[in-house]
């Protein structure tokens, strides 16, 4: 799998498959990486199949790409400047971008700063980036989620941060390293006004991360919101996900 430099130097691992048109770069959710949220769920297939060509951008700290343990490695907006970085090392001057969960929030800040994306895709939030900038700590914190990577006996970890463990787990994750994650990325200063590309919002019709979604849509000038069954883990597997991600792209591939 390629690599590249990110703007500190760390090295982060990207996927990429051959399709006509604009690109679509995907960032996944916390704890997951390429596979878990994208190929498995069978997106990047519904993607492909649609035509398009496809870049996942595997986050530090998760998949393959470096997995530092201190959490300023995260500060500063470092995956939204990872994402300019990875941009700069393709030379691709245009890409349509799709977030989920703490991906939607990396590609909120990634559009806002970097012009050269024109189209966004954002799933797996609602209001709590209107109400706190980010995780919804009416649900959940990223202290508690941090907690949860930590703990000796995941058996003892309340509903919220649960299933967050169980992914880190299934996946064999660096639990050190997403700990550091969830403390240094803790609710980024997010500016929706700034936001002025197509934007799609897809929400899981029982996802408590998603919350309220039609309020987080209507934050952003002109974005379209499609709900979709399921929670925060299942949603991106359902197959209208794919189909309503996959005609908006088209629709805005221009």
């Amino acid at each position: 799998m390629p690599t590249f430099a990110s703007f500190d130097g760390l090295q982060l691992n990207y996927t990429a498959w051959e399709g006509e048109g604009r690109p679509v770069l995907l960032q996944h959710g916390f704890a997951a990486d390429t596979n878990a949220n994208w190929i498995a769920p069978g997106v990047v297939d519904t993607l492909q199949d649609a035509g398009l060509p496809v870049i996942s951008l595997d986050a530090r700290g998760h998949g393959r790409s470096a997995k530092p343990h201190d959490e300023a490695s995260y500060g500063d907006d470092a995956m939204v400047r990872d994402v300019s970085a990875l941009l700069d090392c393709l030379g691709l001057d245009e890409v349509s971008m799709v977030g989920y969960s703490m991906g939607a929030m990396i590609a909120l800040g990634a559009v806002a700063a970097d012009p050269r994306i024109r189209c966004l895709a954002i799933g797996g939030v609602g209001s709590g980036i209107v109400d706190f900038g980010g995780v919804d700590t009416r649900v959940v914190t990223p202290e508690a989620i941090s907690e949860a990577m930590l703990a000796s006996d995941p058996s003892t970890l309340p509903p919220s941060s649960m299933p967050f463990r169980v992914l880190a787990d299934g996946l064999r994750a660096d639990r050190i390293a997403l700990a550091a994650v969830a403390r240094g990325t803790a609710n980024p200063k997010l500016d929706l006004t700034a936001i002025a590309v197509p934007t799609l919002v897809l929400a899981g019709d029982a996802d408590p991360l998603a919350a309220e979604p039609e309020r987080l849509a209507a934050a952003i000038a002109g974005a379209r919101l499609v709900r979709i069954p399921g929670d925060h883990m299942t949603a991106v597997m359902h197959p209208a996900f794919g189909s309503a991600l996959t005609g908006f792209l088209a629709s805005h591939d221009l």
